[in-house]
């Protein structure tokens, strides 16, 4: 344990449990949901989290230009994000160390410092994307990004910063009822059977985007960064082994809430454009609102406005936590939302650091914006298939959890999603490298002009309208520097 901060009370936006007790698990009714209702953060925060600026446009993109193709690999993802995020907390819980930290101490200081620069790298350009994702929500209401961004910066800051790890907590759970807007706006298109029939028939296309579209629904829904910040968070809340099974369900319901959302958003975009000249025609996420409300009225482009910018505020704090996080790890820093700017300076000027800077980017006239998009897919998928190896070895080392090592089951969901990962990133790319061409020849074919990216400044406004065994810890100086690969070859 690097912070004293970490050792003490749970103390969280609904409750407090505290850590001096020994005996027996609670077996009263009442009890254990004033328990589960203290635990509870951690997974809602990072699996609601995920469906951020990137999530819901891609979850748009899906829906608008395949119809409901794409739900059951949205489905799939799921359970395999629920299994990861399974494997992270229970890490965290019961070393009482951050992801980097293990991977620091058990495959040597090269290791760490190469999965901390891929996370930085990557969270700057994920930071990036967020703060692309509210100028276009808030421009929808007429918004000019040179205020929007730094208000948003400016709230990020404060909420990390008051030196309360509860009222940071409860400033996320506002952010996560607010992402429940995406089920309204469900209702707002008016969905019925024959219109879901016809989305839900939609054949499968062979055309470059469909590739990209299952590829971004991989790297938006399965990112690195949501393993880091789930177990320094847990850590951070002071979770240990005895309470694992309810934050397995604070994941569990995590899960629920992030498919609830994701589905939500694909099947309103499927429903709304299917059988209409919009119909895989995907802009960007500002225009699916325009296009929302030509086709289901004022509400349904406010409400999928609401989410994306909702989404982004709270995908950038998740994002620029787990990279705070890191840095104390590597570190040896003070790293922890109980401790003020003047306690744990380090934590939190980093954390400020990474906001001014995406937000600066965003607000540079000229601004590569869409390389930048394209290369968070790009480094995200690079980073997830070893971020994947580093969790499996952890989780299944004994002497880094002992009897709570991994079950068999979670290997295949793990192993899945890292094959799935690199095998359509890889394809992704050959078709990247072909995609000029064959956009040239169907737009010759077709009549149909290509489409680019505009400038933010070009966008045009919308017209005005109205218990469990005690803790394990390893002691100090056990842990070997193994590589990943001699590892690996022993579990084999």
């Amino acid at each position: 344990m690097l912070d004293r901060a970490h050792r003490g009370d749970i103390i969280g936006a609904f409750g407090r449990v505290a850590s001096a007790g020994t005996g027996p698990p609670p077996t009263s009714r009442r009890r254990r949901l004033a328990i589960l209702l203290a635990v509870t953060g951690p997974g809602v925060v990072v699996m609601v989290a995920d469906n951020d600026a990137g999530g819901i446009a891609t979850y748009a993109q899906a829906g608008q230009d395949s119809g409901l193709r794409y739900v059951w690999l949205l489905a799939a993802l799921a359970v395999v994000l629920f299994v990861n995020q399974e494997m992270v907390a229970r890490l965290g819980a019961v070393t009482g160390a951050g992801h980097a930290r293990l991977i620091l101490e058990r495959f040597g200081r090269r290791w760490g410092m190469f999965a901390l620069a891929d996370l930085l790298v990557v969270n700057l350009l994920v930071l990036v994307t967020e703060f692309i994702g509210i100028t276009l929500g808030l421009g929808y209401f007429g918004v000019s990004r040179y205020l929007s961004v730094p208000v948003a910066a400016v709230a990020l800051v404060a909420a990390a910063g008051t030196g309360s790890f509860r009222r940071w907590e409860r400033a996320m759970y506002a952010l996560v009822t607010a992402s429940l807007v995406a089920v309204p706006l469900l209702a707002v298109v008016r969905p019925h059977g024959a219109a879901l029939v016809h989305v839900a028939a939609v054949r499968p296309g062979s055309s470059p985007g469909s590739v990209l579209v299952a590829v971004a629904l991989i790297g938006t829904t399965v990112a690195p960064w949501q393993l880091f910040f789930q177990q320094s968070n847990v850590v951070d809340k002071r979770i240990t082994a005895r309470w694992i099974s309810y934050e397995r369900a604070d994941t569990a319901i995590g899960t629920a809430l992030f498919a609830l959302g994701a589905i939500a958003v694909m099947t309103a975009c499927a429903v709304a454009f299917s059988g209409t000249a919009l119909h895989g025609a995907f802009a960007d996420a500002g225009e699916v609102a325009s296009a929302l409300r030509a086709r289901g009225g004022d509400w349904a482009g406010a409400l999928f406005a609401v989410a994306l910018v909702n989404g982004s505020v709270l995908g950038a704090g998740a994002v620029t936590l787990s990279t705070s996080y890191a840095i104390g790890d590597v570190t040896g820093t003070r790293h922890s939302l109980h401790r003020r700017w003047d306690d744990a300076r380090t934590f939190h000027r980093s954390y400020a650091a990474f906001i001014a800077a995406a937000a600066v980017t965003v607000l540079i006239p000229g601004a590569p914006l869409g390389i930048v998009t394209i290369g968070v897919q790009a480094l995200a998928g690079v980073l997830l298939p070893s971020a994947l190896v580093f969790l499996l070895l952890l989780c299944n080392d004994r002497t880094v959890l002992g009897p709570w090592v991994s079950l068999p089951v979670h290997w295949p969901a793990a192993v899945t999603a890292g094959a799935l990962a690199a095998g359509l990133g890889a394809l992704a790319g050959i078709r990247l490298r072909s995609e000029p061409e064959t956009a040239a020849t169907d737009a010759a074919v077709s009549g149909r002009p290509t489409w680019t990216m505009p400038a933010i400044e070009t966008r045009h406004s919308p017209p005005s309208s109205p218990a469990t065994p005690a803790t394990y810890r390893p002691r100090a100086g056990t842990l070997r520097e193994d590589t990943p690969a001699q590892l690996m070859l022993a579990a084999c």
